[in-house]
């Protein structure tokens, strides 16, 4: 029995959309597909299961977003709640709701937990500096500011989060900061607000997320410890803003909820509604309960920039409720790339859900497919459109269906489609691999690793095109008709295993083929037993997936470069750093800048960006940590010709003498290239 099993019920989670945008496939990639997988395989084990999401509609970012199209946060909400809900029904994403955080429920209870909160005195209640634009006499809430983030110098950093490099921020960390309103400097003025005192739970949080070690994701567990080892601080709980939920206070009139406040109840909320619309005891799913072995087992499935607001925030917020429970688990992805870039709403840079559906119909399965097979489990992947074609084509036209087809060919060929004597597994050995694959895909289920479980499941494919190439049924039919029986009733009978292996990860096809063997039912349970009774009937053979063709792959490629053309012809020239302050020609002249080589690199342990370098300098070898490990793999670098500054007084980072620096130059996006001193150049030339 895995860890998970014993519990009674479970709240399963995915991350609340903003509803300010359609989805992508990196949303789908880290937040739903994983879940949904997870919720299938659940209910197949016949577990009591609530499903919950719904539209986040509060926030600065909603606000903004009214300001560009010149309507009203209202307008943009429905717009695309909407949109958003569709989308994920067309998918096939499996809600038991999905509700909006606009609702009076909603409302009601966010309030709940913040007078709850606010009674027990958890709160630190102080004024402090928050900018304020004088143009439009308004605060300014942490999405309305832009600066240049402390961290990794992104000059386009927001005032809670650097996008780029994920550090969580306060407005007042960003150099030069500015409005997004008026496009000025803002000023700091005095307003009280209500603080959440993490640093008072970090005992709490160090000892909870020390049980956790081992069982979470390494890259969830490492960056908590990240957070915790840097100190928590209070983070306020309230915004100066004019769109959200209202402040519960009289003396906080104007003022809402922070936005990562109100959100995770929402799923809370959402469960409400869903028991009210169901007869269901909401309280089951999220209470404590007298005897704790009766508790359910939450689990939040999420991308990795918001792990921090569901690992410390949102259980702090629980834990000083104190009748709740808290995440079991929050198995975060990484990152989803696409075509060698960043997946990008601003630039457009994006492979948009609705338009898939409307270009691709019916093909839900196939972009479902995709994704798993590449989901950024541990570390960032990438999405390109040749590897979809390629996917689809190789794996699930020339394997799963070659072999569905061929079977149901060969049956209706032979038998007239029909059962004759009934069909159960007569083949040993065939049973056995059947079972180690269900064995493996549960193991990779139960350690949300869907990669390796989708794999598995695809080696039943594997397995039964193996299987029918070894017992050649067309060639036996003409001298053993019986043995020919024989093999395509063990091939239907694991076509249906296949069905059932195939339900979480790619349920639309798992009930096409239960179709065609024209199954008692739509689905099939993981205990139910494949048999065939005598003179059952299949169904007609019909392809499961057809084959992409190259036209398809162009054009989406096509309409990429496009967007990216659009995107580059209307921004405004980049912003350019001013000059720094003027020196004479001596001060220059002390800096020794050389050609050299680069004869090995290697990321730094424990670092995102930092690099250990080996440099022939064409004077000695030595070694430089460079901060460039986010933007390029080690071996593609090696050999390469770099401009080094030779006498920079060597400096020790993370433990290592770095001896130089390597000249880069960086664009408005933050991304780095070399300053490459040209072809036929030696080791150790003056770059003058």
């Amino acid at each position: 029995m895995s860890q998970i099993d014993h519990y009674k019920r479970y709240t399963i989670t995915s991350a609340l959309p903003y509803a300010n945008g359609p989805l992508h496939i990196g949303h789908l990639a880290g937040a739903y597909i994983p879940a949904d997988i997870f919720v299938r395989y659940l209910r197949l084990k016949k577990k009591d299961v609530v499903y919950i999401c719904g539209s986040d509609e509060h926030g600065a970012a909603i606000t903004i977003k009214a300001k560009k199209e010149g309507t009203t946060p209202q307008a943009i909400i429905d717009k695309y709640h909407a949109q958003i809900k569709d989308s994920f029904e067309q998918f096939g994403i499996g809600f038991d709701i999905y509700h909006r955080t606009s609702s009076a429920i909603h409302h009601d209870l966010s309030q709940e937990f913040f007078l709850n909160l606010y009674e027990k005195g958890e709160f630190v209640e102080k004024f402090s500096e928050q900018y304020f634009d004088e143009d439009y006499q308004q605060f300014l809430a942490d999405r309305y500011i832009t600066g240049t983030c402390p961290n990794c110098s992104n000059p386009n950093a927001y005032g809670d989060q650097c996008e780029r490099c994920g550090t969580s921020l306060n407005p007042t960390d960003l150099i030069n900061p500015v409005s997004t309103l008026s496009g000025k400097t803002p000023i700091l003025k005095p307003t009280k607000h209500w603080y959440l005192p993490l640093d008072k739970y970090q005992p709490w949080l160090e000892s909870w997320i020390a049980t956790k070690e081992g069982d979470w994701k390494v890259n969830v567990y490492g960056q908590c410890i990240s957070w915790l080892k840097s100190g928590l601080q209070p983070r306020s709980m309230t915004r100066d803003l004019d769109w959200g939920i209202d402040v519960p206070l009289e003396e906080a009139k104007g003022k809402k909820l922070y936005v990562w406040m109100d959100a995770p109840i929402g799923y809370i909320s959402a469960t409400k509604q869903w028991a009210e619309d169901n007869g269901k005891d909401w309280q089951l799913y999220w209470k404590k309960q007298a005897d704790e072995a009766d508790d359910a087992c939450l689990l939040h499935f999420i991308g990795k920039d918001n792990i921090v607001f569901h690992c410390i925030i949102f259980p702090s917020i629980l834990h000083a409720h104190g009748e709740y429970i808290l995440p079991q688990n929050v198995p975060a992805n990484e990152f989803l790339n696409l075509e060698g870039d960043k997946l990008s709403t601003s630039r457009n840079h994006a492979v948009w859900l609705h338009e898939y559906l409307e270009e691709f119909p019916g093909k839900q399965d196939e972009l479902r497919y995709v994704l798993t097979s590449i989901l950024p489990e541990t570390s960032d992947s990438e999405f390109t459109w040749k590897d979809y074609q390629a996917r689809v084509n190789n794996e699930l036209v020339a394997i799963l269906g070659n072999f569905v087809n061929r079977v149901m060919i060969l049956m209706h060929k032979f038998f007239d489609g029909k059962v004759q004597g009934g069909a159960k597994l007569s083949d040993a050995g065939l049973d056995t691999e059947i079972g180690n694959l269900y064995d493996e895909i549960g193991k990779s289920l139960d350690a949300y690793k869907f990669r390796q479980g989708l794999q598995a499941a695809m080696d039943m494919a594997r397995l039964g095109n193996r299987y029918l190439t070894e017992k050649e049924p067309w060639k036996s039919i003409k001298t053993d008709e019986a043995a020919a029986r024989e093999a395509l009733h063990n091939s239907l009978v694991l076509i249906a295993h296949i069905a059932c292996a195939l339900q979480p990860f790619l349920p639309t096809t798992a009930k096409k083929i239960l179709g065609m063997l024209n199954w008692h039912k739509d689905s099939i349970a993981y205990d139910e037993e494949a048999v065939f009774a005598d003179g059952h009937q299949l169904n007609p053979a019909s392809l499961l997936f057809e084959k992409v063709e190259d036209e398809a792959i162009e054009k989406q490629l096509a309409k990429l470069a496009a967007k990216k053309q659009a995107v580059t012809e209307a921004a405004p020239a980049p912003e350019i750093a001013p000059a720094k302050e003027a020196i004479n020609y001596e001060s220059f002249a002390t800096m020794d800048i050389r050609v050299g080589t680069i004869l090995a690199a290697e990321k730094v342990a424990k670092t995102k960006k930092l690099m250990k370098l080996s440099i022939d300098t064409g004077i000695d070898q030595r070694t430089v940590v460079s901060g460039i490990a986010e933007h390029f793999e080690p071996e593609a670098i090696v050999g390469r010709q770099v401009s080094i500054l030779v006498n920079l007084e060597p400096r020790e980072i993370k433990g290592i003498l770095s001896q130089g620096m390597i000249l880069m130059a960086e664009n408005a996006e933050g991304k780095l290239t070399f300053v490459s001193p040209g072809e036929g150049m030696h080791n150790g030339s003056v770059i003058r």
